[in-house]
């Protein structure tokens, strides 16, 4: 069996000071992790330039240091001309990844998900867990031998949009949200023309297509901890997402998808998870 290599995408808007901190941790991690192979693409979406500048030194320098110990892992920078949203960044980077990658993921840029985490799935695509899976989610349950810190605030709020996305849905999905999701590109690439969602609802489009797909699904409990400077605006930002939610699933109601694979269900979970 093909040993499995990755592509992460890492959206960034205006993360020049966290972000270099971020590359420097995941680099530290990859030097001692040779296997399965990480292609980190860095797709910036239309950053200020003072961040970009900050932005790209940082994956030249981690390169740099990948390249002086001959790893088989890589960082690569691509930029957007202006701001598209999250959703933009992912979909920038994927069209940028290897060919040749068999899963394709993304990563957010704050580091709440830290680099030994980002390793453990990664480690996991190699394993019998992930036979016949096809998508790998990161999700904030506090479980026992996992730690979540998490504003309280920002916690109930991700119950309620959770709730309502279920309702709009039918995901079954615990966290939809997570900043962490990788996705066997054999699955995600015939897709990639359908997304449209340019901000936070690629998560939900893209588990809604793949459920349609017949896709399987392991959520899987991470270490996860909120540091602040989140550009998610309270009350706003919800509003608009509920909002989102509607149009989104009316828009899905009228999509038209390849045909999908056979004998698959979608979700599953590691054992303790209740994911409805």
């Amino acid at each position: 069996m093909e040993a499995p290599s990755i592509s992460v995408v890492i959206p960034a808007y205006n993360e020049g000071q966290r972000l270099p901190r971020f590359v420097e941790s995941l680099t530290r991690v990859a030097l001692l992790q040779p296997t399965p192979r990480v292609e980190f693409i860095v797709a910036d979406d239309g950053s200020a330039p003072e961040h970009a500048s900050l932005q790209q030194a940082s994956i030249e320098a981690a390169q740099a240091r990948l390249s002086a110990a001959s790893s088989p892992h890589r960082f690569t920078y691509v930029a957007a001309p202006r701001n598209g949203g999250k959703g933009s960044a992912i979909r920038l980077g994927w069209r940028h990844a290897s060919p040749g990658a068999t899963w394709l993921a993304f990563l957010d840029a704050d580091g709440a998900i830290n680099a030994e985490e980002l390793f453990r799935l990664v480690r996991l695509t190699d394993t019998p867990d992930a036979e016949g899976v096809d998508v790998l989610a990161g999700s904030r349950i506090l479980m026992a031998g996992r730690r979540v810190v998490r504003n309280l605030h920002r916690h109930l709020q991700g119950r309620i949009f959770a709730t309502l996305t279920d309702l709009h849905f039918g995901l079954r999905f615990y966290d939809t949200q997570c900043g962490v999701k990788l996705m066997r590109a054999s699955v995600l690439r015939p897709l990639l023309d359908v997304l449209r969602e340019e901000r936070w609802l690629l998560d939900v489009e893209l588990l809604a297509l793949l459920q349609r797909q017949g896709a399987r699904c392991l959520e899987v409990p991470i270490d996860w901890e909120d540091f602040g400077g989140s550009k998610v605006i309270p009350g706003l930002d919800a509003a608009r997402m509920f909002w989102g939610l509607f149009k989104l699933r009316r828009r899905l109601e009228h999509v038209a998808l390849p045909a999908p694979g056979q004998g698959r269900a979608l979700p599953t979970s590691l054992p303790g998870i209740d994911t409805r």
